[in-house]
This record gives structure tokens, C-alpha cells and sequence, in this order.
């Protein structure tokens, strides 16, 4: 069973991101406060259910919750400040969208920039030991996903509605084949570096 409460009686935010190691599209964060004993057996870390699964939750997440938010940031910002600042200013944002005000953050992994006066505590894979942090985990993934598949219309060459922007060998031969779109990131190494035996062939 996921842990309910850092500290009981506080009124505790959950954080986690989605999409850190994609290619393309954007990096996505959800925050997420429970209402106090709020529980359900099928959540857990997004990573460990299944696409149907997290489908389901997440209405129930976005009804039950005492208050959620989700916020992107775009490739070209991804870009401009790097990805570990980009996952935070994500985080950020979604806090920023809350309606009720935390009195504490927790936040998936272990690296945080202070949000205003609120104190925060990292807890590494937290999406699979705090309930908060498993529900954001699940809001991320999904809103993400769905913007994934949103796009992939607009480029269906990529496969982004099946590897949602992740380094498959499908995205990558892709991006070999057809180039890049103002989708990706173009920080990131999008192709294989070529290896000092690849000129012997």
C-alpha cells in the first residue's frame, strides 16, 4: 500500500513529471492534493499500470481530488533552459494552477527548486511509495500521452501515438528518414553518435 501522508492533517501536494527522456513533444507535470484517508488499491506508479488502467484513473483522480493541475513545457523551452530546469519549471506551473494552497510539496526524485514559501521534500521514486505523488504521476502521463497523440497527427511518420515521442528505433529511423519537426528537441541527441568503425564500412 502507497503511503498516504508525509506528515497527517497537512494538506500535502503531490508532484511528478512525465516525458523527461522523450525526443520530441513536451515535458509534462501534474501536482495533485488528496482529501484527507482519500484511498484507492488499483494506483500506483503510471510506469507500473498499464495504458487502460491509467485511463481509468485518472477521471476518478481529477474528480476526487481536493485540487489538480497539469502543466507543459515546450520543446523549444526544453531547449533553452535544459531538461532538469524544464521538469521543475513544469512542476512549477502546475503548482501555480492549484486552487487550494499546499502547505507542503512532495516531490517525485531528488532535485528541487524552492516554490515561494512552501517546504518541499524530494523522495526518490516517490510515485511508487506516497498516494499524491502516484496520482500526479498518473495525471502527467496521461495528459501527456494524449497531447502525443494529438500531434502524431500532424506528423504520422514518427509513431508518436506508439512510442510517444520516447528514442525507439521506430522514432529514430524516423527522424534518419524524414528529419525533425518543431516537435523535437533539438538539444537532445536525436540520432546515434556515429562510431570511429561506422567510416569502414
Amino acid at each position: 500500500m502507497l503511503q498516504k501522508y508525509l506528515i497527517e492533517g497537512r494538506i500535502e501536494a503531490g508532484c511528478d513529471e512525465a516525458g523527461r527522456g522523450c525526443l520530441a513533444g513536451p515535458v509534462t507535470a501534474a501536482a495533485v492534493i488528496l482529501p484527507e484517508g482519500w484511498e484507492n488499491e488499483l494506483i500506483n506508479d503510471s510506469k507500473q499500470l498499464s495504458e487502460h488502467k491509467r485511463d481509468l484513473l485518472r477521471p476518478i483522480i481529477e474528480r476526487e481530488a481536493l485540487a489538480w493541475a497539469v502543466a507543459f513545457v515546450e520543446p523549444k523551452e526544453i531547449d533553452r533552459i535544459n531538461i532538469l530546469k524544464a521538469s521543475i519549471t513544469a512542476m512549477h506551473r502546475a503548482i501555480d494552477q492549484l486552487k487550494v494552497r499546499p502547505e507542503a510539496l512532495l516531490i517525485d526524485g531528488n532535485r528541487f527548486y524552492k516554490y515561494q514559501d512552501i517546504p518541499h521534500t524530494t523522495i526518490v521514486k516517490g510515485d511508487g511509495k506516497m498516494l499524491s505523488i502516484a496520482a500526479a504521476s498518473i495525471l502527467a502521463k496521461t495528459h501527456r500521452d494524449e497531447y502525443m497523440r494529438r500531434i502524431a497527427q500532424e506528423f504520422p511518420q514518427y509513431g508518436w501515438d506508439k512510442n510517444k515521442g520516447y528514442p525507439t528505433k521506430d522514432h529514430r529511423a524516423a527522424i534518419a528518414a524524414h528529419g525533425t519537426t518543431p516537435y523535437h528537441r533539438m538539444s537532445f541527441q536525436l540520432l546515434p553518435q556515429p562510431t570511429l568503425f561506422d567510416d569502414l564500412d
